[in-house]
């Protein structure tokens, strides 16, 4: 019974350690592929990692971390749940005829 309670008790620790882990991930929508945005990204599947990865491909590079609504079956609740995990980065420009206007949006 000791035995038992030593490996259920290394297992838990071990679980809430990668939870930890897990939660703290950061990936940059710019960069990642398919399969580090779903692994990432909560409420993110492959098919909408896929999504994400075709429409950076089409239109260039995010500016910020809401426009992954522009996304479909990407909506405003998913990227607040996911605010603390996404970066930002790795292009600073538009694709040609996206978004060529300059100044706030607010």
């Amino acid at each position: 019974m000791n035995a038992f309670r030593t490996v259920f008790a290394s297992l838990l620790l071990s679980l809430l350690m990668f939870g930890g882990a897990a939660a703290s991930d950061k990936v940059d929508i710019n960069t990642a592929d398919a399969e580090t945005l779903a692994q990432v990204l909560v409420n993110v599947g492959p098919s909408k990692a896929e999504e994400i990865v075709a429409h950076r491909e089409a239109n260039g590079p995010f500016r910020s971390a809401d426009e992954l609504a522009l996304v479909k079956g990407i909506g405003l609740a998913t990227i607040e749940r996911n605010r603390d995990r996404i970066e930002v980065g790795g292009g600073q420009g538009r694709a040609s005829g996206a978004g060529s206007g300059s100044g706030s949006q607010r």
